[in-house]
């Protein structure tokens, strides 16, 4: 059996971990069909209507439309904000830690083969990332860039390499000791085709379940962040917007306008954690045997 079929193996023998699986699929096909099964364009201002504003979920407006789960303050149908709304948060998770996973494992791994004060200083980098809190190094560097989609990627980037930098190095610290990088090394090999073709495939496993679970934290932190009005700008759909813009209103008995978002983070980072655990158990040996 190839050991990826072990791993799908293993990974099925849970029922929670495909339970989670099928959510997460759900969530991501959610958010990639949003354009097309949302009831309406919760950003097209034309669409927007104030007479059908903080309609309660069931409600009919006066055009016989019926919102599900209800309309904001400006009238958004809420299901179709949800949905568009996850569909960034997906995209900034994703894209931002596949950046972060890139950059992190490349500076590792060089840092683990070449040494010196290459290792000094990238580790060195990575020290003084991991000593302050991620949310306060994307506060600052989203205060200084602004807001935006881009920038908040690029925020989430700075904050992540580390966690990956310091992973991949110390699994290549523990692979180069084995006989076939000797192997590669007395045949000649170059660093480049040592590091990518010999030792980052057996760096992954680790590498893979720390990607799983900084999309979920990506997610989270994105939410955090344009909660607090340094994120995503308001023109553009977000989970932690949504949430934002009907804080105010859950005191006044409205509360699907933050409640309803809420609930959808919450599915997305805990499908995506689901899986991450099950990972964890099947990919780590040390996991696998407690």
């Amino acid at each position: 059996m190839t050991p990826a079929r072990r791993v799908a193996a293993e990974f099925a023998t849970s029922r929670i971990a495909l339970a989670g699986l099928a959510l997460l699929a759900l969530v991501l096909l959610a958010a990639a069909l949003a354009p097309w099964i949302s009831p309406q364009d919760p950003y097209d201002l034309a669409r927007l209507d104030l007479l059908d504003s903080r309609l309660p979920p069931g409600a009919r407006s006066a055009a016989g439309t019926v919102y599900w789960l209800g309309t904001d303050d400006q009238g958004r149908d809420m299901l179709s904000a949800i949905l568009y709304g996850l569909r960034t948060s997906v995209a900034v998770g994703f894209s931002s830690t596949a950046l972060g996973l890139a950059i992190g494992v490349s500076l590792g791994l060089a840092a683990a083969w070449l040494g010196g004060w290459l290792d000094a200083l990238v580790m060195r980098l990575a020290d003084l990332q991991l000593s302050f809190p991620s949310i306060l190094i994307a506060l600052v560097l989203l205060a200084v860039l602004g807001q935006g989609l881009d920038k908040i990627i690029v925020a989430l980037v700075a904050v992540q390499w580390a966690y990956y930098a310091r992973t991949a190095r110390a699994a290549a610290l523990v692979e180069r000791r084995k006989e076939y990088i000797d192997a590669a090394v007395a045949l000649a090999l170059s660093n480049a085709r040592i590091i990518f073709r010999h030792l980052l495939p057996n760096c992954l496993p680790p590498l893979l379940v720390l990607a799983t679970v900084q999309v979920a934290a990506a997610i989270t932190l994105e939410a955090t962040l344009s909660f607090l009005g340094l994120g995503l700008p308001i023109t553009q759909p977000s989970l932690g917007l949504l949430i934002s813009n009907g804080f105010n209103y859950l005191l006044s008995g409205h509360y699907w306008i933050s409640v309803f978002p809420g609930i959808a983070l919450v599915l997305a980072v805990v499908s995506i954690n689901l899986v991450a655990d099950r990972l964890s158990e099947v990919l780590d040996p040390h996991e696998r045997r407690r």
